[in-house]
């Protein structure tokens, strides 16, 4: 699991770091949010916002990232624990707000519960399946198919947005993980990935982006 972290204090960033990174997670850490905000749609799993941070703070940062990303689970932590602040944090969008100081087994158990991806599968047509757990995709006989790292990627965004349109500035900022590509780059990408699924997988939406045609989600 990817996670970024955005606090300013070292020594609690440490702690955070060293506490997840032995749960096998992925920590890319900021201690500014203006360098945070450059890299929020790098195909995160899970974001832990503090508030108070240099350049941009955590709550702007917060709602900037729910323009373009409404699912993917983001949790506050902060001294500040005055009533229209914490409203304020749900209001845009946070999913768990802890008040500092707190235990790192408490933040750890919120982002099991939080972030961790489901053994759920995007069940496609021609009883073709999407393993989201496992990053995996098998066909109706049950065998694998090979995906690149932006096929996998992408399908990884397509989960985040069920039957919504995901844009081609959706996909930039995460298959490409924030760098710059070209409508063209995009298309490439999806008539690759097209190639190993059904007719109809992916359906294009007028020029603004592209659905997945899903058959329904189960566990």
């Amino acid at each position: 699991m990817k996670i970024l972290l955005l606090e300013d204090n070292k020594r609690l960033s440490s702690l955070i770091i060293e506490a997840l990174e032995e749960k096998n997670y992925k920590v890319d850490w900021f201690d500014d949010g203006k360098k945070a905000l450059e890299s929020i749609y790098n195909g995160y799993d899970c974001f832990i916002f503090d508030i108070n941070v240099p350049g941009i703070d955590g709550l702007t940062l917060l709602k900037e990232l729910r323009v373009m990303d409404t699912k993917t689970p983001a949790i506050v932590i902060s001294a500040n624990v005055e009533l229209e602040t914490i409203k304020d944090a749900y209001i845009k969008g946070c999913d768990e707000y802890l008040k500092k100081p707190f235990y790192i087994y408490e933040l750890a158990l919120k982002l099991d519960k939080l972030c961790k991806k489901n053994d759920d599968s995007l069940k496609l047509p021609n009883n073709y399946i999407y393993k989201i757990d496992k990053e995996k995709l098998f066909d109706e006989k049950n065998e694998e198919i090979k995906l690149a790292k932006k096929e996998i990627l992408l399908f990884n965004l397509f989960s985040k947005n069920l039957e919504k349109i995901i844009t081609f500035e959706q996909i930039e900022q995460y298959v490409w993980e924030g760098d710059l590509t070209t409508n063209e780059n995009i298309r490439a990408l999806i008539k690759r990935l097209r190639k190993k699924l059904p007719e109809e997988t992916i359906v294009s939406q007028g020029g603004i982006g592209y659905v997945l045609n899903i058959n329904r989600m189960f566990y």
